[in-house]
């Protein structure tokens, strides 16, 4: 996840525009009356009259989100994950609304909020871009979503080489890893893109320790390509296709109780086999339980790291 934050000065503009886009959908809002874009506005704007000499009372944020979270992405998980951004930045004590969009090709959400608080008070935006980008990575880390690289949005074209073929093997294989149950399955698919891939061993015995891909006469290790695509990570992502498979083959599929109890038995043994690099199959939108062991997780590993740099 992350946040992009602008200032303004008139709030009917920024309220405009976040409403009127095709499907927007407002999904919360708090010290204004949603009856209308006109009552939101006029409630905006007379707190920020509390504070009448700040030229830019306005916060406009968008939250956005990896497209491979798609699916776990319901209207009240991102309110749930947009309030607790609130109020690690600071915008606890304030008026906003929360609008979703659909019309990009990642899900996101508009956030309006009131930089003069219900106090009167102007809300700080000291070291706001610091505050942001580490609130950003507490809270993707927290509710288990993909950390992204930033290749989402990089320009192919302007790309020269190897970036440029390092690019079109990690297109491949960020579509290719969600869909195939195993490395026989990913290497054919890679194969018909003329992407090469190697499983790296240990010297001299059977233990894999990493895997390369190779185009256009380069090579990389998987996770020089993206850091989703480590050997270990895949490998894991691979282990719940064909979980998710198996599970949705089975007779009673669709029982929460089935399910829950498959999640369980199976995810629970990769867990403890490759360290729960990947969320599981999306078997429902949100699994707290899930969320609290890879929180638990991430602890662990930040303890082992300090333990090994003393």
């Amino acid at each position: 996840m992350i946040a992009k934050i602008s200032q303004g000065s008139g709030f009917a503009g920024t309220v405009n525009y976040v409403m009127d886009k095709k499907d927007a959908r407002l999904l919360a809002g708090k010290g204004v009356r949603l009856k209308g874009k006109a009552s939101i506005v006029k409630n905006f704007i007379t707190q920020s009259k509390m504070k009448p000499n700040v030229s830019k009372p306005v916060a406009h944020i968008s939250l956005n989100f990896s497209a491979l979270d798609k699916n776990r992405l319901t209207d009240k998980f991102m309110v749930d994950v947009a309030q607790e951004y609130l109020g690690k930045m600071g915008y606890g004590n304030t008026q906003y609304i929360m609008v979703r969009h659909f019309d990009a090709g990642h899900p996101h959400l508009h956030l309006v909020i009131n930089r003069i608080d219900n106090n009167g008070n102007r809300i700080s935006d000291k070291n706001e871009k610091l505050r942001n980008t580490k609130v950003c990575r507490e809270l993707t880390e927290k509710f288990s979503l993909y950390i992204s690289s930033g290749k989402e949005n990089v320009n192919k074209h302007r790309l020269k080489e190897p970036d440029k073929t390092k690019y079109e093997i990690y297109r491949v294989l960020k579509s290719a890893v969600t869909k195939c149950r195993n490395w026989q399955e990913l290497e054919a698919v890679l194969r018909k893109s003329g992407i090469s891939i190697e499983l790296v061993k240990n010297g001299s015995t059977d233990k894999i320790q990493g895997v390369r891909f190779g185009k256009n006469g380069y090579e990389f290790n998987g996770s020089k390509v993206d850091r989703a695509f480590s050997y270990s990570k895949i490998n894991y992502c691979l282990q719940q296709n064909e979980w998710a498979k198996n599970i949705k083959s089975k007779p009673g599929y669709g029982n929460k109780q089935d399910v829950a109890a498959g999640l369980s038995s199976v995810v629970g043994a990769a867990l403890s086999t490759v360290g729960g690099m990947f969320n599981p199959p999306n078997v429902s939108n949100y699994d707290e339980g899930y969320a609290e062991h890879m929180r638990q997780e991430a602890r662990r590993r930040r303890k082992r790291k300090k333990g090994f740099r003393r």
